[in-house]
């Protein structure tokens, strides 16, 4: 596909006026932007080509896809290029009203929702004429309008993981053009375990050399068979227990014992009890193992309390984190990201999310504290530092309050928020002051506040770079009055660092 009707359209001023009008493609209000700052999740280029009256805007991404993005917030991919997106805007006015539609709804409700939609809109002004214009000097071809939502769905099928838009300043994503539940993360994480089982249970030898050189697929293979058990497996999976014995104490290490587990043969306990013996990490993980002389029926029983505590037979049931960890470590990044963020917006919008289920009326921090680690590891630390900012919010006890904030500040210092950093960690220096509890008595003598100094020093360096000198000394001056409360034990090695700040904070004019 090609951008030739775009360059068409800004060389011919008859052929764009009829785009932005009736078909509201309007090449003049690229020039004022979109409403607000944007950015795809994934980090690639847009650039603004057009908008429509209702300021919404039209971007082209890295690979040509055209992006449009309301003004209140809803976003989707509707065609492949300039061209593709073209020919659903002149073929399909009003195509916003077509996006719940697919080619399974059949060519006789389609095409009774267009007659309504254009109907409605010829009451106003013309199209027909217009479209066969637009078409004409566009070169587009004339599709039928049941091909042309065909392709407008497809087209909003591929929005994400790629081209999920944020909002630039606060970090949410915008909603989808296509509504409905999303492809649950599971399904394209599981894809390439549940091949790699069948293979394995065909036997064949290079999938099987495969679970021996490749951990992640391993791993992913453990949990194929954890959602599709068979009664032929147990050969399988004892070789895949004893292979991933090899990387210590896994919660899939911990799957695969069960699974074979379950099967209840008494035999299979010295296998199981040399895995659990491998180190010291997988003694503790196994250690509720039953014995070398228990039954076919004492181990089954292990097998499924441990099944039903841990694992089940429902990917939907398996927490978010599996999903994004295993997607990682597979290279799907932006599938990870993309979940991420839905499930730190979800409970942005939504706090009752994080209700404990034996303390309705308290919260649980915990998942945003899990989230921006997650963020963290992914390397985004704009949305990890979104996740810190509500994770500290929310926390109940001095010493939890100190550690997340500190965490927070680092996150600010490195993402360039050096002066946002300066407030958190003058909102550490207040907990500390006026705790509330006594979660905190001891900072002075234990790493805690070592790392607090650490972070004030760091961060009057950070600011002497920025050439900020007098931010960076008062920043200096905190962290050197934290040092002075610091026992000689918590103290040791930040004194150097100390050393080092004040001779480059003062040396910057």
């Amino acid at each position: 596909m090609t951008d030739n009707a775009l360059r068409l359209l800004r060389q011919h001023p008859r052929l764009a006026g009829l785009a932005a009008f009736p078909f509201d493609f309007d090449l003049a209000r690229a020039a004022d932007g979109h409403i607000e700052p944007v950015r795809l999740a994934s980090g690639g280029p847009l650039a603004v080509v057009a908008g429509d009256d209702t300021g919404g805007s039209y971007f082209v991404c890295a690979d040509g896809s055209v992006l449009y993005a309301s003004s209140d917030g809803v976003a989707g991919i509707i065609g492949s290029s300039v061209d593709e997106a073209l020919e659903i805007v002149v073929g399909l006015p009003g195509w916003g009203a077509y996006v719940a539609l697919s080619g399974a709804d059949g060519e006789a409700k389609i095409l009774a929702e267009i007659a309504r939609t254009e109907d409605e809109i010829r009451e106003y002004h013309g199209i027909d004429e217009e479209r066969v214009a637009l078409r004409a000097g566009l070169g587009l071809p004339e599709r039928s309008p049941v091909e042309l939502v065909a392709m407008l769905h497809t087209a909003l099928l591929r929005t994400e993981p790629d081209f999920l838009l944020l909002n630039d300043e606060e970090g949410h994503a915008y909603e989808p053009l296509l509504d409905g539940p999303r492809p649950p993360l599971w399904e394209p994480v599981l894809a390439r375990g549940r091949a790699d089982l069948a293979l394995l249970r065909a036997g064949d030898p290079t999938a099987a050399e495969a679970m021996r050189a490749d951990a992640v697929r391993r791993r992913v293979v453990l949990r194929a068979a954890q959602f599709d058990r068979a009664d032929g497996d147990l050969g399988l999976l004892r070789r895949l227990l004893r292979l991933e014995a090899s990387a210590s104490m896994t919660e899939e290490l911990r799957l695969a014992a069960m699974l074979v587990g379950r099967f209840g043969r008494a035999a299979d306990l010295p296998l199981l009890h040399e895995v659990r013996e491998t180190d010291y990490d997988t003694a503790c993980g196994l250690s509720e193992l039953p014995g070398l002389d228990a039954g076919g029926a004492e181990l089954a029983r292990w097998a499924q309390w441990l099944d039903t505590s841990r694992f089940g037979t429902d990917p939907a049931d398996e927490p978010l984190l599996t999903w994004t960890g295993l997607a990682l470590d597979q290279g799907m990044t932006e599938h990870a990201r993309v979940a991420l963020i839905h499930e730190l917006d979800g409970i942005e919008t939504d706090q009752s999310r994080l209700r404990r289920p034996d303390a309705p009326d308290r919260l649980n921090p915990a998942p945003l504290g899990s989230l921006a680690r997650e963020f963290r590891r992914l390397g985004d630390l704009g949305q990890a530092l979104r996740a810190q900012r509500l994770y500290a919010a929310l926390l109940e006890t001095a010493w939890d309050r100190v550690s997340a904030r500190l965490t927070q500040s680092r996150l600010e210092r490195e993402e360039g928020l050096a002066v946002q950093a300066v407030g958190t960690l003058a909102a550490v220096r207040a907990v500390l002051a006026d705790p509330g509890d006594g979660s905190v008595a001891y900072w002075r003598r234990v790493n805690l506040g070592r790392f607090i100094a650490e972070e004030h020093y760091t961060l009057a360096n950070a600011l002497a770079d920025a050439r900020l000198p007098q931010q960076a000394r008062a920043v200096l001056a905190a962290g050197d009055a934290i040092l002075g409360e610091l026992s000689d034990q918590a103290a040791k090695g930040v004194r150097q660092l100390a050393e080092e700040t004040a001779t480059w904070v003062w040396g910057v004019s």
